[in-house]
């Protein structure tokens, strides 16, 4: 209570009724996998140019990311967070140069196509002497073009592919320019600066200098055990184990393009772990006889996954020639497309597959007979309609879950609704806080319910909320738990739909 000791007038905010519950997103993606460079800390990109400038271009036929983050944007994502795997063994390039220790931002042999000039700032003080000094970084798409030594760049044919240029950077740790918030907050997409020794900092570097990023190694080939690289540093942690901070809390899609299924398991262990994510699965290629896939043979019985077949042919982004890529990075792009448009209850089936030219395999409906029960969701073409996703399964054998749509809105609500009512904790555990917390729910399921979310003529049979007494002992509440039951009916997808036509005739009027 407030304290009055003195006449006057108050004035006192107070709280009452329900607090809203906000809807999480849905539609923002964590993609796993090799790239060309970038960091391995996940790095949220909202376009495949944002892409290309992070992590590099197509540079392996045999390494996916780049198709699968393109079709991703094409069908209809938005965010998608880029979880780089790397070898445990890979060697990270380093120089030092003039006082300054520059680290290449991640792993692998690809740095080396970066130089690095540091010279005297533009701005001069009244004495002539420049007030900082400037760091530019050259990157080079092809090793071959990278020219012998720093005074030829800008005088040979081959331009930078990336150039960045840091000016009038300061050495004062106090200072807005100092070099390190300047550079290493994200405004370089190749480097990070660090003084050589922190505790001496650094002074103005005294002349030009120069230097290449030395050759790194990129180490033995990745398996399942670096998509999940754990440590008790949440700084040193990689893959899965990186996207369970609560910075990544926003990623709702999780898929690994073209993983293998031993490393495909992982993504949906995660993610069954976590509760508040779903994974999407890729068939493996060349598999012509569609009827021998067994997909939960591959990967665990789960309601927090889904498989999707047969690969996809694209039109390659640079080439310009026809490429084989996984469904993955396309369905994901749905997914998103499907959850901004209609909303997560949707199942993100019967839409066009952008950017598809061709499927690897023709799918028939006698094919799909065999596969839809196992929980493999195919994607065919129609003549006049083109290539579309055509299921909406889990991986589940457990018929309660067996929808996409169903398991994905139960997750879009339990999230809502546990963010929303962290306040909760603490409160005094009375008649009051129940009826509360019991609006604050009513209120968004009511919502849900009108946007069509939840299945029922009447507001009753979409939905009910319980808390009180029917709900909790006295145990319960003697030790400090408050027990809310939600019933939910949600909608499912019309999979068959059957139209039943019969001839009427006419009778004779009497």
């Amino acid at each position: 209570m407030p304290e009055y000791l003195s006449p006057g007038v108050y004035v006192e905010e107070i709280e009452r009724g329900p607090k809203p519950i906000e809807g999480v997103a849905t539609s923002t993606a964590a993609f796993l996998g090799e790239t060309q460079r970038g960091p391995q800390t996940p790095t949220l990109v909202t376009s495949y140019n944002d892409y290309l400038r992070l992590f590099g271009d197509i540079y392996d036929p045999d390494k996916y990311m780049p198709y699968a983050l393109k079709m991703f944007f094409d069908n209809g994502g938005r965010r998608c967070y880029i979880t780089r795997i790397a070898p445990a063994d890979a060697a990270t390039a380093t120089i030092t140069i003039a006082g300054l220790t520059v680290t290449a931002l991640g792993p692998g042999s690809d740095y080396h196509k970066i130089w690095i000039r540091v010279g005297e700032g533009s701005t001069k003080d009244k004495a002539g002497q420049a007030i900082g000094f400037r760091l530019r970084v050259d990157y080079w798409a092809n090793l071959d073009d990278v020219p012998a030594d720093a005074g030829s760049i800008g005088t040979t044919a081959k331009m930078p592919s990336i150039s960045e240029d840091f000016n009038d950077l300061s050495v004062d740790p106090a200072s807005t320019s100092y070099f390190e918030k300047r550079i290493n907050n994200g405004s370089s997409s190749l480097v990070e600066v660090l003084p050589v020794d922190p505790t001496a900092g650094v002074t103005l570097p005294a002349a030009d200098a120069d230097g290449q990023l030395p050759a790194a190694g990129d180490g033995s080939a990745v398996t399942a055990a670096d998509y999940d690289f754990d440590d008790p540093d949440p700084g040193r942690r990689k893959g899965l184990a990186a996207l369970e901070l609560d910075a990544f809390r926003a990623v709702a899609v999780v898929h690994a393009p073209g993983a293998q299924y031993d490393a495909a398991q992982k993504v949906v262990t995660h993610c069954e772990n976590n509760r508040f994510r779903f994974a999407v699965i890729d068939s493996l290629p060349n598999q012509a006889n569609a009827t021998s896939i067994d997909a939960r043979a591959q990967v665990d019985d789960t309601q927090y996954g889904a498989f999707y077949y047969p690969w996809i042919w694209i039109s390659d982004p640079r080439s310009g020639v026809r490429k084989l890529v996984p469904p993955g990075g396309a369905v994901c792009g749905i997914y998103a497309l499907t959850d901004n448009n209609r909303g997560v209850f949707k199942a993100p089936a019967n839409e066009t597959v952008a950017g598809a030219i061709d499927l690897e395999y023709d799918i028939n409906q006698q094919v799909q007979d065999t596969l839809n029960p196992g929980g493999i969701n195919v994607i065919r073409r129609f003549p006049g309609r083109g290539i579309r996703v055509w299921g909406a399964r889990t991986l589940s054998s457990d018929p309660l879950w067996k929808y996409v749509s169903v398991r994905r809105l139960f997750i879009f609500l339990e999230a809502s609704i546990y963010n929303s009512t962290q306040w909760v904790v603490f409160e005094p555990n009375d008649q009051r806080l129940w009826a509360r917390v019991k609006q604050t729910i009513t209120l968004f399921l009511r919502t849900q319910w009108r946007e069509g979310a939840l299945f029922g003529a009447k507001e009753e049979e979409a939905f009910s909320v319980a808390v009180g007494r029917e709900t909790m002992t006295e145990d319960d509440i003697l030790n400090g738990r408050l027990i809310v039951e939600i019933g939910i009916a949600p909608v499912r997808p019309a999979e068959f739909v059957v139209f039943r036509i019969f001839q009427k005739t006419q009778e004779a009027k009497s």
